[in-house]
């Protein structure tokens, strides 16, 4: 039976010194080499310093809308990892600030991880067919899905993607762009 600091801990003891590193914080319930582990290790890998993303010396209103246009591509690219942090905090922010919404998150996942504790134990049969563990997440949904309700997670979740998208736009917009290595930027000619 799985102990709470297996759960956490990917590897064993005499794999990881001690200490906490990036491994250790993400759960162990994602497999190893999984792709949504391995593209948040490549989102920390290519964070920007925050230093220049938020330098208010480098904000300024574009000239015009050609301007506004390129820097909305080339930020976007540039900054990509920290808009996803961006995004991430505010996540976090409305979950934090909603208690009813930390009460759904609570019973979604207290349910997934009993269905977790129960599967590693024996496989679920009802009606003597085995339930799959996709259809036992779903029944623990179904569950906590009122409570969602309850908490207004549907208006949390557009408040999220509304400031995101105000956030991250403002800043894309305003921020002067980085200077290009040499023979990066392509030129277009008049036609």
């Amino acid at each position: 039976m799985a102990t709470g600091n297996d759960l956490f801990n990917p590897g064993t003891e005499e794999e990881e010194g001690p200490g906490l590193s990036a491994r250790t914080l993400l759960p162990k319930l994602l497999p190893s080499g999984s792709a949504g582990r391995e593209w948040l290790e490549q989102r920390r890998a290519t964070i920007r310093p925050w230093g220049s993303f938020l330098d208010q010396r480098r904000f300024s209103r574009p000239r015009n809308l050609g301007e506004l246009c390129k820097r909305l591509v080339r930020n976007v690219e540039h900054y990509q990892s920290n808009y996803v942090f961006v995004f991430l905090g505010l996540i976090l922010y409305c979950v934090v600030t909603s208690p009813m919404l930390l009460v759904a998150l609570a019973v979604f996942f207290g349910a997934c991880y009993i269905l977790y504790l129960r599967t590693l134990q024996s496989k679920l049969v009802l009606f003597g067919r085995e339930v799959s563990p996709a259809h036992q997440y779903a029944l623990a949904g179904g569950i906590s899905f009122p409570f969602f309700w309850l908490a207004g997670a549907g208006s949390a979740v557009f408040w999220v993607l509304g400031a995101t998208f105000v956030v991250i736009g403002s800043h894309a917009a305003f921020h002067q762009l980085e200077a290009a290595p040499e023979g990066e930027e392509l030129q277009m000619e008049p036609v």
